[in-house]
């Protein structure tokens, strides 16, 4: 057997750490105005994403952008160190000695990290969710039922949502730890896993597209097999193979995004699983609906990964590591 190069799994986690943390503080609210966009069912609140953003900094102000963010701040380190170290496991547990990888084990790599990253994402998603959308349902309300009406009840839910029922808290801004603590309270573990088969149906496939794409990409910076592509490659490289696998999965991001919001405004539809959600969107709101949000998406996966790639490639993780040592 040929000696393969060892994986430090401390390094690996902290420069996914570090990637996520930095990635989503930069484009955390083109986040909040996708979910919004996604969310939107029939005449919408907003127009497109520059409508979306600037009504958000006009009604909540500059943080309301951030909605959401602490849940994601606080896991997306996890979640990106195990997709990113998991592809890398992957990657050299099917290379077999070989120098390079075949198209099918590179996807099989990229399946196996999406699979793995979805214990994180899926909660994650879940709670980030509910608090991004707080803001859209306000407004919906009030343009529903006029400035001075008073509080709407919520499309009447399945029993098995608890957060989803009564018309005192229509206006209220939810609060992660408390629809988590109602979630776990009232459905154990699994409530804070809802949407986890639909989550793995987004996540697989773009991790199938987006690290394939990558490698090849990222092989065009690089002079000789064994040394790394420079910084700006491997940023650029993420960019573009993340904002083409964020496009061609975003059907089922929209997908995700409605069976995950809890609430739903007046007169908007309720979902009883992903053929049933498929089945209304594509009745109510025409095919164009699955692509609500692409252009949000593509612009918040690019930069995220461009710079998760870019900080894996430059090694921080080994740099501190090394430092410590």
């Amino acid at each position: 057997m040929g000696s393969k190069k060892k994986i430090s799994v401390p390094a690996k986690l902290i420069n996914g750490g570090v990637a996520g943390l930095v990635g989503v503080s930069c484009v955390f609210p083109i986040d909040l105005a996708k979910t919004r966009l996604q969310n939107q069912q029939g005449q919408g609140v907003y127009t497109g994403m520059r409508d979306c953003l600037v009504k958000t900094l006009r009604s909540e102000g500059f943080f309301g952008m951030y909605r959401g963010a602490a849940v994601n701040l606080t896991l997306v380190t996890p979640e990106k160190a195990i997709k990113l170290a998991a592809n890398d496991f992957f990657r050299q547990l099917l290379s077999q000695d070989r120098k390079e990888l075949t198209l099918v084990r590179e996807m099989l790599a990229g399946c196996g990290a999406g699979a793995c990253q979805v214990v994180v994402t899926s909660p994650m998603e879940m709670l980030k969710i509910q608090l991004q959308d707080a803001g859209r349902l306000a407004i919906h309300q009030k343009k529903v039922l006029g400035t001075d009406g008073p509080p709407a009840p919520f499309s009447q839910p399945p029993q098995d949502r608890p957060y989803t029922t009564g018309t005192a808290s229509a206006f209220k801004r939810p609060s992660a730890t408390v629809i988590a603590r109602d979630l776990l309270k009232t459905q154990g573990l699994v409530g804070l896993y809802k949407g986890l088969g639909v989550t793995l149906l987004r996540d697989v496939p773009f991790s199938i597209i987006y690290f394939p794409l990558f490698a090849n990409i990222n092989k065009l910076g690089q002079r000789h097999s064994e040394e790394k592509a420079p910084f700006f490659h491997s940023f650029v490289s993420g960019c573009v193979a993340g904002s083409v696998a964020a496009v061609a999965v975003t059907p089922l991001d929209v997908l995700k995004t409605r069976i995950q919001t809890l609430k739903k405004g007046l007169g908007e539809d309720t979902y009883n699983g992903i053929i049933d959600c498929a089945r209304k969107i594509w009745t109510h709101e025409g095919p164009a609906a699955f692509m609500k949000g692409a252009g949000c998406r593509a612009l918040v996966i690019a930069p995220l990964f461009g710079i998760a790639q870019g900080v894996y490639f430059i090694g921080i993780g080994e740099y501190i590591l090394g430092y410590f040592h």
